[in-house]
This record gives structure tokens, C-alpha cells and sequence, in this order.
């Protein structure tokens, strides 16, 4: 993990435990995340993480660095699929003009493609 006085980046590699844990918790067992044998015959070819077990992950991330962080929103596109034990670059930033707006990224590091794309807002008077 590297953490700079205006950015924090980790790697995080998802497993699949992670994505069968996540559908039992939120209930969303679409078989996209969880069943290897349907994802394969899509077309994605295997299984892919659900968008919101990539922002708790995220959530954690700020909650370690801004443990005084409240949440007050997110906006987040995922313009590509996270894939089981393949590592992904999560890096977060304050904004310039507003350091309780953060900008997301989550880019799978080998190739460097996007999957998550975003911000989050904390409340103000928490930052």
C-alpha cells in the first residue's frame, strides 16, 4: 500500500471466496459472481465481482485512511468486469477543490483497464 499526502493506492487481489462471501451477505447470488460453470459460457468467460464488494472495499481503504470519514454519497461507473485472482490497483484521491470529494479508480493491473471509475463524498464536517 502507498499513501502520499494526496492519494492512497493498494493492490487487492479478489478471490472467488470473496465474491461467494459477498453474495451471501447482500443476497445478490446472481450467478455472474458465484457459478464458474455459467460465467464461463458468457461473456466474460468466469465469474465477475459484484460492483459494490469492490466499493466496500474501497470504503474500507477510506475508513483506514480518513478514520474520521462519514459517508454522505457515492457516484461509481464500472465500464469493465473485476475478475477472481486477478490484482487490482485501487487508488483514491481528495480533490483538489473539495478534499471531502475523492476520486476513485480501480484498474485491473495487468492491463490497466478500468472497472471502477468514481467519487465519493464524505460529510464535511467530518474531514
Amino acid at each position: 500500500m502507498t499513501t502520499t499526502a494526496s492519494a492512497v493506492t493498494e493492490v487487492w487481489t479478489p478471490r472467488q471466496a470473496d465474491f461467494d462471501r459477498f453474495a451471501d451477505l447482500s443476497g445478490d447470488d446472481n450467478p455472474i459472481h458465484v457459478d464458474p460453470e455459467f460465467s464461463a459460457r458468457t461473456r466474460f468467460g468466469r465469474t465477475v465481482s459484484h460492483g459494490m464488494l469492490l466499493y466496500s472495499r474501497v470504503w474500507a481503504l477510506i475508513r483506514r485512511h480518513w478514520p474520521e470519514a462519514e459517508h454522505a454519497g457515492q457516484a461509481l461507473m464500472f465500464p469493465a468486469p473485476s475478475y477472481a485472482d486477478e490484482p487490482l490497483v485501487i487508488t483514491i484521491a481528495p480533490t483538489r477543490d473539495d478534499p471531502a470529494r475523492l476520486t476513485i479508480t480501480i484498474a485491473r493491473q495487468a492491463d490497466g483497464e478500468v472497472t471502477l471509475q468514481g467519487e465519493c463524498r464524505l460529510r464535511k464536517e467530518a474531514v
